[in-house]
């Protein structure tokens, strides 16, 4: 690894951080009334969004996968989570920002159990980053099984949010 870890206590204040721009982008989104060419524009740039975050989510976790069934070393896990870490992000980031203009039902039940998953996407995006960090010490070695497990754990919670988002997504979409 050419730098050094990200420290704890910056991963936690960007957590604080990104809460507190999505409850503002959720205010906004509230007061934005996009015409239908602008909605139309933005729908498509989130579709993009999505294919770039989720395809990259699934990518790292298609790596883990072959790792645990011993057709890949660790070492090219984390060379691939590292690598799509920025489209994830990007991903993720246009989602949200796109999401501003598709005239969100803040109202809906349905609509703040996704933005929970979002969340939660971001937030164990951050602890699988702090994770990834950690797993670097063991790439050519066998890591802690408390370290695999918690591993394990941010990927199933990364899947069922990305994809219950989705499906949220889809569902408020045919309404």
């Amino acid at each position: 690894m050419s730098h050094p870890p990200t420290p704890g206590w910056a991963l936690i204040l960007l957590g604080v951080f990104c809460s507190a721009a999505l409850a503002a982008l959720c205010w906004v989104a509230g007061h934005l009334h996009a015409d239908p060419p602008l909605r139309t524009a933005a729908r498509f740039v989130h579709l993009v969004a999505l294919v770039v975050g989720l395809g990259s989510v699934l990518a790292v976790d298609w790596f883990a996968l072959l790792w645990l069934l011993g057709r890949r070393r660790l070492a090219d896990v984390l060379r691939t989570a590292c690598t799509l870490q920025f489209p994830i992000w990007l991903g993720l980031a246009g989602l949200v920002v796109t999401g501003l203009f598709l005239h969100p039902d803040l109202a809906s039940p349905l609509t703040r159990i996704k933005l929970g998953l979002v969340l939660a996407i971001i937030l164990n995006g951050l602890h699988a980053h702090w994770l990834g960090q950690r797993l670097e010490r063991y790439r050519n070695a066998e890591a802690p099984r408390r370290l695999l497990v918690r591993s394990g754990v941010a990927a199933a919670v990364s899947q069922l949010g990305w994809w219950g988002a989705s499906l949220i997504g889809f569902l408020n979409s045919q309404s």
